[in-house]
């Protein structure tokens, strides 16, 4: 732990007051991309994915109350939108509805890790400016400047924040399109689940 803290505060000291942000960015990322593996770790294990294939079928069979068992108590998406076809019918209408409800559980957080993917690098290009700037001010000072490292330091804050930018940009990123393709795949067995639906489920339950 003491050693994260001199890192920290090295850096800190080194790349200026635009590591702050860039340190937040990254623990946001890190904390968000853990969070993210573990849901798609339990949605897309292989148990689940055996209970989607008994769904299927349980589905085209038109076996409602078999259905009904096998998603009692599953908060999953898949659950929630077979136990909606179930309820409410197989209709198209219904189907689109039950998906757009549990769209944003499978693209949670996509977007604020779009954001750093996108904010990181810009961050780090302000610190290269800053430092850049830093540079210049003190070679262009009417002073004499008797101690190289002072500009050295400017240039240095130049690169640290640049290359720690790209860096949470670069570890945000494969997580991220891998999320995405995660999603897209859930996307299709939803596709697959309502297929099955509207082959063995009544488009509109009787008495509604």
């Amino acid at each position: 732990m003491e050693h994260v803290l001199n890192t920290i505060e090295m850096l800190l000291d080194q790349g200026g007051y635009v590591m702050i942000p860039l340190l937040i960015l990254s623990i946001c990322s890190v904390a968000l991309i853990i969070e993210r593996v573990c849901f798609w770790v339990a949605l897309s294990g292989r148990s689940h994915l055996e209970r989607l294939a008994g769904l299927n079928e349980a589905l085209r069979e038109g076996d409602a109350p078999r259905i009904r068992g096998m998603v009692e108590g599953d908060r999953s998406p898949y659950g929630k939108v077979v136990l909606r076809l179930v309820e409410d019918g197989s209709s198209d209408a219904v189907a689109m509805q039950a998906v757009d409800s549990v769209r944003s559980g499978l693209d949670r957080y996509m977007v604020v890790l779009s954001t750093i993917i996108t904010a990181a690098p810009l961050l780090g290009i302000l610190g290269t400016v800053i430092g850049i700037i830093q540079s210049f001010q003190l070679l262009g000072s009417q002073s004499t400047l008797t101690d190289p490292r002072e500009v050295a330091g400017g240039i240095a804050a130049a690169l640290i924040t640049t290359a720690f930018g790209l860096i949470v940009a670069l570890v945000t990123l494969f997580p991220y399109m891998i999320f995405r393709a995660q999603s897209a795949h859930a996307i299709g067995r939803l596709e697959t689940l309502i297929a099955s639906a509207q082959i063995g489920l009544p488009k509109k339950r009787s008495g509604k």
